[in-house]
């Protein structure tokens, strides 16, 4: 009987789907051909839309902040490329608890210790994912130490897993092309971190992770602009305690001697100290040649030789 009801109902329904299609008329063309989907009723001759029928594709409960979010939310995490199996295998819980929260069985914890112990080793099948695991691992180690945004850690796992798919990790040390790829990513996001930088925080040497990178970038096809001076001046000015204003002037001194082709065959950090020296010297907030080269990670020597080359060429008048 129950099931004679339901499809009268649904037979009633197409019914009044129907005649309301045929009521319709499309006021672009007149067409009464007139078709329907989930969310809106078209015209099927011209594609004018006609209805919409728009329904809410989020959640039915409400939260109010963060800690209210996560405990009503039923999903896990995002995929996300800086994990080898994208983050989207499970974990059996540490905790010996069942679903009530009660405590497990002697028996019970036995069995899902083999099971974690299994679950471990499964998660890593092959030599392929071994060397992801590790290599990720290692990248976000490094990346945590750089100081890195999520979206350049991201970008580099991308450029590893490129990188292992083309087959272009071997003979090469993994520590030296995840080195290379965090720098391809923070040269493409503009995050500025030299060379030197990446190469005290790794297990390898500067010149290793500069060779693997033009490797990379020619096999890869990367193709970046080189690196702007002003791109380090904010976070040489924080990490001097130097204000607003010393910032902005170094950065238009900066984008003068762009203008004359003072930046170029010339190393962005050195150009860059120099800029925040003058900047420093010229609005009063002055720094010492050996402050200003420690942040830089330059020597005086290439300060002083930039700092007379802006002031000759640009006709900044700086009176020590």
């Amino acid at each position: 009987m129950s099931m004679a009801i339901l499809k009268y109902e649904e037979k009633k329904r197409e019914e009044e789907k129907n005649e309301e299609k045929e009521e319709l008329v499309c006021p672009i063309c007149g067409s009464k051909e007139i078709v329907s989907d989930s969310s809106e009723i078209v015209c099927a001759k011209c594609g004018c839309v006609i209805k919409e029928q728009i329904f809410d594709a989020g959640p039915e409960w409400r939260a109010f902040d963060h800690e209210q979010k996560v405990k009503r939310c039923r999903v896990g995490a995002p995929m996300t490329y800086t994990i080898h199996d994208k983050g989207l295998s499970t974990v059996i819980d540490w905790r010996n608890k069942d679903a009530y929260g009660k405590d497990i069985s002697a028996n019970k914890r036995a069995e899902l210790y083999r099971l974690r112990k299994w679950q471990r080793r499964i998660r890593v099948s092959d030599a392929s994912e071994r060397n992801l695991a590790f290599a990720l691992s290692e990248l976000d180690r490094i990346a945590s130490k750089l100081g890195l945004p999520k979206h350049v850690k991201e970008h580099a796992s991308l450029l590893y897993r490129e990188a292992v798919r083309k087959g272009l990790i071997r003979g090469r040390s993994i520590e030296g092309v995840v080195a290379a790829t965090i720098y391809a990513a923070c040269r493409k996001y503009r995050v500025p971190r030299t060379l030197d930088e990446i190469a005290e925080v790794s297990r390898v040497d500067k010149k290793e992770i500069g060779r693997t990178y033009r490797f990379l970038a020619r096999e890869l096809k990367i193709k970046l602009a080189p690196t702007n001076p002003i791109d380090y001046v904010p976070r040489f000015a924080s990490e001097l305690g130097l204000p607003g204003e010393v910032e902005s002037k170094a950065i238009q001194i900066l984008k003068k001697a762009a203008e004359k082709g003072l930046t170029s065959g010339r190393g962005p950090t050195g150009v860059a100290a120099a800029a925040i020296y003058i900047a420093s010297v010229l609005l009063g907030h002055r720094r010492t040649q050996r402050e200003v080269a420690e942040v830089a990670g330059v020597t005086e020597v290439t300060i002083r030789n930039r700092y007379k080359e802006l002031t000759e060429h640009l006709d900044i008048d700086v009176t020590l």
